[in-house]
């Protein structure tokens, strides 16, 4: 026991375990991250980073028999053969669904932190305020000005590129030089705007280094190079990952000790200390079991695990999961509405074109139902479009040799793309639990998933087709076609909720401070604890909710109060 005690247990090393445990050890305590995956360092274990097509066994896509065994996983839009090994087999690590879930998952140290698509948008108050204004999900128990301060804290530490736009909706934060839009995209936005009062378009708000600072630079990271191969682990630390910024500036304190290949099996809970105690970890290669114990605990394991281990997590006084007096665990998982794409043609700008390969998009904040419910259905979404060159018009009926070279030669036409992130409203029936006769290669009751889309989804997606149409229509585009994708929930990779914040300890696991109601010492600051999605890309929150946590975490301890 004194050989596996320490001041604090970080479950989990992607976004929200990584900047645990930056502050964690900043502040002094010494601090155990366990990693259920395999050990993963900074530019040494990229190995596809700065490779070629040609260097790869299958020009970077997945052969036939791969995509066979893992159907679910090959879904996603970062998996190739060039980041295989950041994602995990779907046959190596099995879950039930009752409905249909992508559940897409990485291993390792740094977690989906190196897979990200690394957008990152701030909360207004309208959405904080949300749920309880409208009559959805319970209230938050914090507001925008409670979390603004965190945002400005892990914004200046991870290198935010933006615009300073004066929008309430999407407000503004600490930015690096932004990113710019293309001739196309410009044309675009000038329509809209002037067709629409209630509408803004904006450059996309991004984790990459485009102007880095001293400090940046300091912690050996650089500027952004818009390689679009950020999917690879970045050797530059340009984007944010767990492994380019948080986890070495904990390492540099000599506070933390990282255990990869610790698959957390339950949180220890003392029926007479009435606190968690301490891990129980299975080894990934041996299978043997092994506790960790701590003051604090904070859970990071990612949203779907994190509800899997609290569940699991049983006890006399807890009989059916941690914390989970009221059977509100597990349930509310919400996600993003990613269904709905609209594709579209734009005629001239043949002597136009661009440079790099930008890492964000043109992106319109909800516009509906923002102020006050108007419409017939709950929340809104936000909109995200790209101007390109397509350069591969006609190529697939060219014949091999001079006309192949000459087709290519030729950009081709412009098109634009355009998608929807539209927020899902939490319900009781979104839930996820145990199984009671499957178990996991680690002896650990299988995840069951049951989450779907219901009405209100179909609205918003129906709603985004309509405006999304009109709009590209009123800015000029030709051939309109707008696409239902289908995609099972989960494939947005925006799951959310199960642990969720609020006031009250009968519809609710957290407080405003991410701290459990019932267990004073552990902490959930990842997916986990949202209350609502929002419409935004959720992982600047979860960085802010974690630090914010981490702040008080100490204060507390230091008052005795943990």
């Amino acid at each position: 026991m004194t050989t596996n005690t320490y001041d604090a247990i970080v479950v989990g090393s992607g976004i929200s375990g990584g900047w645990a445990a930056k502050e964690l050890c900043e502040k002094g305590l010494k601090t155990l991250v366990l990693e259920r995956g395999r050990m993963v360092q900074h530019k040494t274990d990229y190995p596809t980073s700065l490779a070629n097509p040609w260097e790869m066994s299958h020009r970077n896509r997945i052969p036939l028999t791969e995509k066979l065994k893992n159907p679910i996983v090959n879904r996603c839009y970062a998996y190739a053969e060039d980041t295989q090994h950041f994602f995990v087999r779907d046959q190596e690590h099995p879950y039930q669904q009752e409905k249909p879930f992508d559940w897409i998952r990485g291993y390792q140290v740094g977690g989906k932190s190196l897979t990200w698509a690394r957008q990152t948008q701030r909360w207004s108050k309208y959405d904080f305020e949300g749920p309880a204004r409208d009559g959805f999900a319970v209230d938050w128990p914090i507001r925008y000005d409670d979390i603004a301060p965190w945002y400005s804290y892990v914004e200046k530490f991870v290198g935010i590129s933006g615009n300073k736009d004066g929008v309430d909706t999407l407000p503004d934060g600490e930015f690096l030089p932004p990113w710019t839009m293309n001739c196309v995209e410009k044309d675009i936005r000038d329509r809209i705007v002037e067709k629409y009062a209630d509408r803004n378009v904006l450059i996309g708000r991004c984790a990459h280094l485009t102007k880095p600072q001293e400090h940046h630079l300091k912690s050996g990271r650089g500027q952004c190079m818009a390689r679009n191969q950020c999917y690879r682990g970045c050797p530059y630390g340009a984007y944010f990952s767990s492994n380019a910024a948080t986890l070495p500036a904990a390492m540099a304190t000599g506070n933390l000790t990282i255990r990869p290949d610790s698959v957390v099996h339950s949180l220890i809970y003392d029926d007479q200390l009435e606190k968690v105690t301490g891990v129980r970890v299975v080894d990934a290669e041996t299978k043997d079991m092994k506790e960790y114990y701590a003051k604090v605990i904070f859970l990071n394991a990612a949203c779907l695990n994190t509800n899997l281990i609290l569940l699991n997590s049983v006890s006399d006084r807890f009989p059916q999961g941690l914390g989970n007096d009221h059977g509100v665990l597990g349930k509310y998982i919400a996600f993003h509405n990613y269904r709905g794409n609209i594709l579209a043609d734009v005629e001239g700008y043949e002597d136009k074109y661009y440079f790099g390969r930008r890492p964000t998009a043109v992106m319109l904040p909800n516009f509906r139902n923002v102020h006050k419910q108007e419409m017939d259905f709950l929340r809104g979404y936000m909109t995200f479009y790209t101007a390109g060159r397509g350069g591969w018009g006609g190529v697939r009926d060219a014949p091999f040799g001079e006309q192949f070279k000459e087709l290519n030669s030729e950009p081709g036409p412009w098109h634009v793309y355009m998608m929807m992130q539209g927020e899902t409203i939490p319900k009781a029936s979104n839930q996820v639990s145990l199984s009671k006769d499957l178990l996991d290669p680690w002896g650990i009751p299988q995840l069951v998933v049951s989450v779907e889309y219901d009405d209100n989804d179909e609205k918003i997606l129906q709603d985004f087709f309509t405006q999304g149409s009109e709009m590209l229509s009123v800015a000029g585009c030709t051939n309109i076609r707008a696409i239902d994708t289908k995609q099972a929930p989960g494939l947005d990779i925006h799951e959310m909720g199960g642990v969720r914040m609020g006031r009250d300890p009968k519809t609710s696991m957290l407080n405003g401070f991410n701290q459990m109601h019932t267990c004073k010492n552990v902490f959930v600051t990842d997916g986990a604890c949202m209350t609502s999605t929002g419409t935004q890309n959720p992982s600047i929150t979860y960085m802010a909710f974690t630090a914010r946590a981490v702040d008080y975490a100490v204060r507390e301890m230091k008052k005795g109060e943990i």
